[in-house]
């Protein structure tokens, strides 16, 4: 017989949604619904267990792998980095299990709160049904919240289903470092994983189907990034994934191993091309999980990409109008598949759930990202391409700042690093910014703060003292750089 449950409260989904159980929600009855993520099934959602945060722990052991040739490069020789896979792994994945049963154990042990560790489908706007595990259990719950995040994508082509195709959510748990590595993909996880397998010493090909590596950002961010990975690891261009099938040893024992595996690739042209790896990753792109909950069969808005519609309040949309108590966030809605922005949008949810006659909007605007690649990416806000078409080239200004004419980029001997700033000339609005190298994640926030708080270029430049010789001057000097007018009783 199918148990009812009446809710005061239901989510799907145990990343951001996680945090919507706050203590307003003490007294009343909650349900949350997670299958769980990768391999493990693990709970807690993409960031904790397959995405931000394993991921930077790995690029942590992979950036120090690197440091012997940086020094050289400033006169130190230091001996040849050896890395141990299974201790990295360990020492991750340690971390990030016992936090994610921990999670788990906490919401199982809340007398509020039920968790349905199960796949889940809605039957209406604010109703969903359990479809695994057997405990046949339908929520009818007053208010509803979809944070079911996204997926890797897989392309429809033989050999997917080898044990050496990976995604991002199996490929961080290998029991050895590999030696071959082939790639797929030229955007954000695939540049990550790029850096990280090359600095811990495996032999990577990264294949992608556009000619450059994360076209996706502005021109000379990604002229510059494409030009440095090539230096550092094999880049082959306007190339796709065709098939994939698996290599055994001859009865001689010779030849590939036993797990090897040969990649057929097409390039542009139609020429046909092989390679034999040990493991390949598939990284061309996510996609919302909004498919998996029955979102469409709800009667629920989409995107044409599959992302549930929203409005600002981030309620969820059905025949253009919200529906009174349903909300989404994160992967599932968010054009930006960004923790930060999810995070973001699971504070106004929440806020929103709780005061319902006073709900507040989202807030999408300076959104920043970085990808930590070998080198670091960073970037807010427009492309030069972007302000060109929005306000006009003519009053567009930028100034490319290089990390190696500063005091603190002679000391590091850099060479590619740089920061490049976009602003509007008749006002001095920061439109955007991009940069490339070491620390430019951190590089990048003064930025992100100025146009956040609607400060001009000029006044950012001059209105606070930067420290001397902090590689910080780069921001610095690129914000001076910039033909902007000089505010009325401005500071020198």
């Amino acid at each position: 017989m199918a148990l009812t449950l009446r809710p005061d409260l239901a989510i799907i989904g145990s990343g951001s949604g996680n945090s919507l159980i706050t203590p307003f929600w003490d007294d009343k009855q909650v349900v949350l619904a997670d299958k769980g993520i990768g391999a493990t099934g693990a709970f807690g959602g993409t960031c904790l267990n397959v995405g931000c945060i394993p991921t930077k722990m790995y690029v942590r052991p992979s950036a120090l792998s690197r440091v012997p040739q940086e020094a050289a490069q400033v006169g130190v020789t230091i001996g040849a980095a050896v890395a141990d896979w299974p201790a990295i792994r360990d020492r991750i994945f340690a971390r990030i299990d016992a936090v994610s049963e921990g999670g788990r154990e906490y919401r199982e042990n809340l007398d509020n709160v039920t968790l349905l560790s199960e796949t889940v489908t809605l039957t209406g706007p604010k109703t969903f049904r359990t479809q695994t595990g057997g405990s046949d259990t339908e929520v009818q719950a007053d208010q509803l919240v979809i944070a079911a995040g996204s997926r890797p994508i897989l392309p429809d082509i033989p050999g997917m289903d080898l044990p050496q195709v990976h995604t991002s959510e199996t490929i961080m748990r290998l029991d050895d470092l590999p030696g071959r590595v082939l790639i797929v993909g030229g955007g954000y996880i695939a540049c990550e994983f790029a850096g990280i397998f090359s600095g811990l010493g495996s032999d990577v090909v990264q294949i992608n189907r556009s000619q450059g590596l994360m076209t996706q950002l502005d021109d000379d961010i990604s002229d510059a990034y494409s030009a440095e990975a090539e230096k550092n690891w094999s880049v082959r261009y306007q190339r796709t994934l065709a098939a994939v099938e698996p290599l055994e040893r001859s009865s001689s024992g010779q030849g590939p191993g036993p797990e090897s595996v040969r990649a057929h690739l097409v390039t542009s042209d139609g020429r046909a091309e092989e390679l034999e790896v040990d493991i390949i990753l598939v990284a061309i792109g996510r996609k919302p999980n909004s498919d998996l909950v029955g979102a469409a069969e709800a009667g629920l808005d989409l995107h044409p990409d599959g992302r549930i519609a929203v409005d600002e309040y981030q309620r969820v949309l059905s025949g253009g109008q919200p529906v009174e108590g349903l909300y989404a966030l994160g992967d599932i809605c968010s054009a930006a598949m960004l923790k930060h922005v999810a995070n973001h949008e699971a504070r106004v949810v929440a806020h929103n759930l709780e005061n319902p006659h006073n709900l507040r909007p989202v807030r999408h605007y300076a959104i920043p990202s970085a990808i930590f690649s070998y080198p670091e990416i960073a970037q807010v806000g427009l492309t030069e391409a972007q302000a060109d078409e929005t306000i006009g080239a003519e009053n567009v200004t930028t100034k490319t700042q290089k990390y190696g004419d500063t005091a603190y980029g002679w000391a590091m001997e850099d060479s590619y690093g740089i920061f490049k700033v976009i602003a509007d000339k008749r006002s001095g609005e920061i439109l955007g910014a991009h940069a490339m190298g070491y620390q430019s994640s951190n590089l990048i926030q003064p930025i992100i703060h100025a146009m956040s708080f609607g400060q001009d270029a000029y006044t950012v430049a001059r209105g606070q003292y930067w420290i001397h010789p902090a590689l910080m001057e780069v921001t610095e000097n690129a914000l001076l750089g910039l033909d902007v007018p000089v505010p009325e009783n401005a500071p020198l």
